[in-house]
């Protein structure tokens, strides 16, 4: 069954470029031709957003900061990045972070079992913005 992305402007001023760009930089960052990279469900907020990825048997959910019209992701995780309490540890605002934790619950909700299943196996964090090759939309 094809799903389609999801991207709920809680506050986004143009959803379908913010969509484009948060898909671009995971693609351009994680795809590789032996394991395509899926992206979704993508959640966006005012200056934050999370998307769910899979590749393959793996899954889990990156963290996207926007700063002058430039996404970036900040890390990746899995089941904290959909929680209030895990947005604001990584550095969201409380209420872009209840916002955006509403918005990921009822984005996932619509996803298959197996699908949401896949976005909860990352284990751990990585601090992509400590990382040499931090992806950035160009």
């Amino acid at each position: 069954m094809a799903l389609s992305s999801a991207i709920l402007p809680l506050f986004a001023a143009d959803p379908a470029a913010d969509m484009a760009a948060i898909r671009s930089i995971l693609k351009a960052a994680f795809d590789r031709p032996d394991a395509p990279l899926a992206v979704e469900p993508v959640t966006v907020g005012t200056s934050h957003a999370v998307a769910g990825w899979r590749q393959g048997a793996r899954g889990g959910r990156a963290l996207l900061r926007e700063h002058g019209g430039t996404w970036s992701v900040v890390l990746c995780s899995g089941d904290p990045l959909r929680h209030e309490a895990g947005l604001v540890e990584a550095g969201v605002p409380a209420d872009e972070a209840r916002m955006l934790a509403s918005g990921i619950a009822s984005a996932e909700a619509k996803l298959d079992d197996e699908t949401r299943g896949l976005l909860s196996t990352f284990e751990g964090t990585v601090n992509m913005t400590a990382h040499p090759h931090s992806p950035h939309h160009p």
